[in-house]
Parts: C-alpha cells; sequence; structure tokens
C-alpha cells in the first residue's frame, strides 16, 4: 500500500501573532512551528496505521521551503518512511495542490490524505483540488477509514448522522477528528528520523492566482467583570446601566 500524506506547518497556538510589509505577509520571526494537527494527528497517523496493518510505506510531502524540514522530520519521527519537499514558496490552495498533484501524477499512490484544514489558514480545500487535478474521487471530512482488499470504507459525520461510503483507490480523503489517536514520537524514531530519505524537488510551473490584500487581527477583547451569582441583582444592573443590553 502505497501512501502519499500531505503535510503542512502552522503556528503553534501559543505564539503571538504579527505581520510586516504594510500588513501583506505573515511575521515568522519568533514563531514556532508546528506540523498541522489535522495532518498529523488524523491522516498521518491513519496513513502509518494503515501501513503496519497491510504493509507498503508512507510518505509525506510538503511545498515549502528549508525552514519546513523541522515539521517534516517530525512526521518522520511519528512513522513515516519517507519525506519529499517541493521546494516553492507556500503559495495559495490552488498552487499548493497543483504542486502536489504534479509530483503525485506518476508515483502509483494508492490514496493522497491530507487533515481537514489548516488552523493557521483554516483553509480545506487543498485535499479536493488535488483530487481533480488528478481525476481522483474525493472524500472529505472522513473521521473512519477502514480497507477491504482495494475497496476502502470511509464514514464521515453528516447531519443526523453518519455516511458510510465505499470507494476503490486511488482516491483522495481530507480527515477530520476521530480517524486516529495522536501519536508522540519515541525516542527510537526521533534517531530513525535523522537518516530516513528527504527529497527535495523542484518546483513545477505552477502560478498563483490570489494575493494576500492585507491581513488584520481581530479587535482586543474588553475586560471582563464577574458577577457573584448569588447577586443577579448586580448582573442586571450591570447590563442595564453600563452595557445597555436591557
Amino acid at each position: 500500500m502505497n501512501i502519499l500524506v500531505c503535510i503542512s506547518k502552522a503556528p503553534d497556538t501559543t505564539s503571538k501573532i504579527a505581520f510586516t510589509d504594510g500588513n501583506t505577509k505573515f511575521d515568522e520571526n519568533g514563531v514556532q512551528f508546528i506540523v498541522n494537527p489535522y495532518d498529523e494527528w488524523y491522516a498521518l497517523v491513519r496513513g502509518i496505521e494503515l501501513k503496519e496493518a497491510n504493509g507498503g510505506s508512507v510518505t509525506t510531502i510538503t511545498v515549502g521551503g528549508a525552514d519546513a524540514d523541522p515539521i517534516i522530520r517530525k512526521a518522520l519521527a511519528i512513522g513515516a518512511d519517507k519525506a519529499v519537499r517541493i521546494d516553492a514558496a507556500e503559495g495559495d490552495p490552488g498552487s499548493v495542490a497543483a504542486q502536489i498533484a504534479a509530483y503525485a501524477k506518476d508515483q502509483g499512490f494508492d490514496m493522497i490524505l491530507t487533515g481537514k484544514e489548516t488552523i493557521n489558514y483554516n483553509g480545506g480545500v487543498v485535499g479536493g483540488m488535488i483530487a481533480e487535478h488528478l481525476d481522483l474521487p474525493y472524500i472529505s471530512l472522513a473521521t473512519k477509514l477502514d480497507m477491504n482488499g482495494g475497496v476502502a470504507e470511509i464514514s464521515r459525520e453528516v447531519q443526523g448522522g453518519v455516511e458510510v461510503v465505499e470507494v476503490d483507490g486511488p482516491f483522495v480523503l481530507s480527515a477530520a477528528k476521530g480517524m486516529a489517536e495522536q501519536r508522540i514520537p519515541n525516542m527510537r524514531g526521533i534517531m530513525a528520523a535523522r537518516t530516513k530519505p528527504l527529497e527535495v524537488v523542484p518546483a513545477a510551473d505552477v502560478a498563483s492566482n490570489t494575493a494576500i490584500s492585507t491581513y488584520a487581527l481581530p479587535e482586543e477583547k474588553g475586560d471582563c467583570t464577574y458577577v457573584d451569582a448569588d447577586n443577579p441583582a448586580e448582573l442586571v444592573r450591570l447590563l442595564n446601566e453600563e452595557a445597555k443590553v436591557l
């Protein structure tokens, strides 16, 4: 089973967010980056579980510069067999998907897994775009993936229930919570990751069709006023006289 897992980097959630160049670029100075959790916890771990049960290999793929190598090494430490980094600046989702599809089209992958979204941009369209480029079936927001021979049985939550679909490989899938349980790299995995292959390939000739006009931070939250649970009259007074919502 030949599995490709798309890995992207995302700022640690404790990072202080700032912008540069007239609020058109994210300021990465001092930011600690991690593997996008949906890519790591669900897509990658389920890919590794399938490999362990059925044989084969797991390859990760990332679009970005050498600054992405530490998070790629973490994916290798968790259990991926090898990694590919497409040496291109991470652009919009369309260009990222086109880069990944250009690499994957003749590699014979049985499935391509992504996280359901990135936590830095809350974007979740790369998987669908890869499928479109490669003319493959796409199943989004999957919470369960089992293989029965060459047929994948996939579950995903829908309004009021769970939908179960079957698909012949190859296919593209975005993984959501429930797909797998997070794995913590152990020392053996960390040491092994140092020697696993990380192939850097040149970028394909792909255009980026969108550009960032400006970033803006959300308005700061106001101060909180705590009211004793035994004093509802004070709560009503504050809502009436200060918040003026009554």
